[in-house]
């Protein structure tokens, strides 16, 4: 048997230990607890964003012994780190107070013109409206201007677990479909648009109203589900007396703007960033400290995700491809569940002579299923890294985040399947 079906082979175990992994991450934690003298490594492993990043360098280390150090390094060189290394930029920039200030301002704005109590209305706006804007500004920013703001107004309050659960499933399968009025924002269509020839027109046609309608449906339900614990929501907690002057966030949302239209081009974003961070500098007294801790985590998740999945198409593409419009469409649905969406639209990428029907049916089941794991969706580890500290142990737990994202999850097929 050649090096190359071995490793193979080892990275298909090394994927099934990490997923597993990930829903065990609880028991880590556990432990540290029990074992306070070794507590620090427990809490890492206890770290959902270290978890495939440390299986990856695992992978790295069988390489190594089996094919080689030179192996090893082609193989990480023949990665797209892109994708991480736009995550963890566009984390930082939509974090930072002068965009937080003003996406919540616009947010309040709107929620005056709404018919009901001002924290129903901002709630709803939240789960909505930000997951929709991420069409625009990209998935990845919406996820954490809508966790932030949700942190800030919500989960700083006592609030039943329930409703936390509740709110993070919904957020997370909302930002899955609802960046797919456009070509660029959501990965999984990042991966295939420009191949495919899908455009703005195509994707509203084909995508668009049935997401924005199922974003509306879930947050909708949501809020009326927990309308009386979510009268006592606070909107104005976490807004800032101090206002940061308008030619500060003009600039920061200039910055915003410019990484968003490079996302594929990672030299001239990070370019970009080097200058954010010195303007960030210069003007300290506007900010809140950056969550560069909590952006990098997330991009060490990615970054894992990428080296770890770049050895599964040998069993990923031939069980997508054996299966009908239909099959394919539940099919990456629950695929998406064990492993990034947009790694299952790119390898569907790979293949020539699909119909249109096909595409279209691998791309909806891949966001459909966005929310039902922290792995899912490639922004869901910023969600997960913002709002973990508000729950029990600090952490939240993989199968409780599967049954919340549950029924939206089921509003969304409905949207995609019957409309």
């Amino acid at each position: 048997m050649s090096d190359l079906i071995w490793v193979q082979y080892i990275a298909a175990v090394l994927f099934a230990l990490a997923v597993v992994h990930t829903f065990s991450t609880k028991y880590f934690e556990h432990l540290a607890h029990l074992h306070p003298r070794h507590a620090g490594i427990w809490h890492l492993l206890g770290e959902v964003e270290v978890v495939f990043g440390f299986w990856a360098l695992i992978l790295m280390l069988c390489v190594v012994a089996i094919a080689g150090q030179h192996e090893a390094i082609t193989y990480l060189e023949s990665r797209d780190f892109t994708e991480p290394m736009f995550v963890f930029v566009i984390m930082v920039i939509a974090g930072t107070r002068p965009i937080l200030e003003f996406s919540a301002a616009a947010v309040r704005f709107a929620a005056k013109w709404l018919p009901v109590n001002s924290g129903l209305a901002m709630y709803f706006l939240l789960l909505s409206f930000v997951p929709l804007l991420g069409s625009f500004i990209t998935e990845p920013a919406a996820m954490t201007l809508a966790a932030l703001m949700l942190r800030d107004t919500l989960f700083d309050r006592k609030i039943s677990t329930r409703l936390k659960y509740a709110t993070v499933g919904v957020l997370f399968v909302n930002i899955s479909i609802g960046g797919t009025l456009t070509p660029y924002a959501a990965p999984p269509v990042l991966m295939v648009a420009a191949k495919w020839n899908w455009d703005i027109g195509f994707m509203l046609m084909n995508f668009g109203w049935k997401s924005a309608l199922a974003v509306m449906l879930n947050a909708l339900a949501v809020t009326w589900v927990f309308c009386k614990e979510l009268n006592h929501m606070n909107p104005e907690q976490g807004r800032i007396t101090d206002r940061v002057p308008f030619l500060v966030v003009l600039i920061h949302l200039i910055f915003l703007v410019l990484v968003v239209l490079l996302a594929h081009h990672s030299t001239a974003f990070m370019g970009i960033f080097l200058f954010f961070l010195g303007f960030s500098t210069a003007y300290q007294k506007y900010q809140n400290p950056l969550i560069l801790r909590e952006a990098l985590l997330v991009a060490f998740f990615l970054a894992g995700l990428v080296v770890l999945g770049g050895q599964q198409q040998w069993w990923l593409q031939p069980l997508l491809m054996n299966m009908d419009q239909n099959a394919v469409y539940f099919g990456a649905t629950a695929l998406t569940a064990v492993t990034d969406n947009a790694a299952l639209t790119y390898l569907g990428s790979l293949v020539e002579g699909l119909s249109e029907e096909f595409r279209v049916a691998l791309v909806a089941g891949a966001v459909t299923g966005g929310g039902l794991t922290v792995i899912a969706n490639a922004p869901n580890p910023a969600g997960f890294a913002i709002l973990k500290n508000r729950f029990e142990e600090q952490s939240i737990h993989p199968l409780g985040l599967l049954v919340a994202a549950l029924p939206p999850t089921m509003i969304a097929i409905a949207a995609f399947r019957l409309l």
